[in-house]
């Protein structure tokens, strides 16, 4: 970076470029995976789109659908260590 870049502050520009990268992942992904962003002008021009089957699509995604199959736990090894009587 040059001689002005103090090294104190590569942990806040690696933080800030994973935020600032999260961002634009979620932004990129609603504008071309979203079914209610209108991009085009034949979907523009229509007050109410027809696309239930593809909102429904868009919101029950994969990682969703996984997770609704798995215990709501964060650590199940741990949580089962600490609960489990001896």
């Amino acid at each position: 970076m040059g001689r002005w870049m103090k090294p104190e502050v590569y942990p806040l520009l690696a933080a800030m470029t994973f935020v600032t990268s999260m961002c634009v992942f979620q932004l990129t992904r609603n504008v071309f995976l979203n079914p209610d962003v209108r991009i085009n002008k034949a979907h523009r021009r229509m007050a109410v789109l027809e696309n239930e089957d593809e909102g429904e699509k868009y919101a029950e995604h994969g990682l969703r659908k996984f997770l609704r199959t798995r215990p709501p736990e964060v650590m199940p090894a741990i949580n089962h260590f600490f609960s489990q009587d001896e």
